[in-house]
């Protein structure tokens, strides 16, 4: 049986508007668009089953994903080949794999991209079906995606661009809007916690940022939507050792401050790498291994380690 695309192309394009503010992603931009338009110890180092978790409330549960490229010759190849995944509220997990085994192609049908279409399978996120959802309403359901290579949006502030996508979050939940002085009364803790100049708020979204900080700026709209689950797609792509270390260090207190902060869930979090490095930094509660469109296999921490000494041959 087929199953609906991802999200429709034209969906997408709304939350892409490069009249307005182009679009950061599913989970801020999306949420932008809609404005616009209307860290836990490592887990025991004992293998588990593929895909599997440990503790916690469930979240995320990937049953049986497959999913193809979509072309505009026509559908292209199966990407997604089976995946099995089960994510529970608090947890961080990690998916590591060789280029091309379909990590991000998971992260982009998780949020409704339209270039790929789920042929079978299931998805459900806080107990209800995710993949009927527009990709603005996924975000608005507490999902975010950080993008591997942040686009800049020139014109737009981050201040003005944030309060949109908070305000979008905020009006599809039936709360009241902030205005520019509340905003700004919400957005200065969240800068203290991640440890990052004011100076960040004037700048345009993104332009004439280093490697470094555009990643931490994903960070910032992490904190600022505070979804249930964040998705951060080679979020330490390109960076050297010192930006990284920056980058793990907001993405930790950000976790930390959710943590102790009682009026909100703690956020589970998926991080998709290639190297063991960001691991140093960002200890996870469950790795995957991901090859050929499946999750072969799931344990601790020290399973990013195993992989660095022998290999994918390992699990081939």
């Amino acid at each position: 049986m087929i199953v609906r695309p991802a999200s429709s192309s034209s969906s997408w394009s709304r939350v892409h508007s490069s009249s307005q503010v182009v679009s950061r992603g599913v989970s801020c931009f999306a949420a932008a668009s809609g404005a616009v338009s209307s860290s836990s110890p490592a887990s025991s180092s004992s293998s588990a089953s593929p895909g599997a978790s440990t503790s916690g409330d469930v979240i995320l549960e990937v049953s049986d994903l497959h999913a193809r490229l979509v072309t505009e010759q026509g559908n292209g190849r199966e990407i997604l080949k089976g995946v099995n995944l089960t994510v529970k509220r608090g947890e961080v997990h990690a998916i590591m794999g060789k280029n091309g085994c379909g990590k991000s192609t998971l992260s982009k049908v998780l949020v409704g991209h339209p270039d790929y279409e789920v042929t079978s399978g299931s998805v459900t996120f806080k107990g209800e079906p995710l993949l009927d959802l527009e990709p603005e309403e996924r975000s608005h359901a507490g999902l975010f995606l950080s993008f591997q290579s942040p686009v800049e949006v020139p014109g737009v502030s981050n201040t003005d661009f944030l309060r949109m996508a908070y305000n979008a979050k905020l009006q599809a939940s039936g709360g009241e809007e902030l205005d520019p002085l509340e905003f700004y009364g919400f957005l200065m803790p969240k800068l203290e916690q991640l440890k990052m100049d004011p100076s960040f708020l004037q700048r345009n979204v993104n332009e004439g940022f280093s490697g470094g900080e555009k990643k931490r700026n994903e960070i910032l709209q992490l904190a600022v939507l505070s979804p249930d689950l964040g998705i951060l797609d080679e979020i330490d792509s390109g960076l050297d050792v010192d930006a990284l270390r920056d980058v793990a260090a907001a993405i930790n207190g950000y976790i930390a401050a959710a943590e102790k902060d009682e009026s909100t869930n703690t956020p589970a979090m998926l991080m998709i790498t290639h190297y063991r490095r960001l691991l140093e930094y960002i200890q996870p509660n469950v790795v995957h291994i991901m090859l050929d469109g499946k999750i072969v296999d799931s344990g601790g921490s020290d399973m990013a380690l195993t992989l660095e000494e022998k290999g994918y041959d390992n699990w081939m």
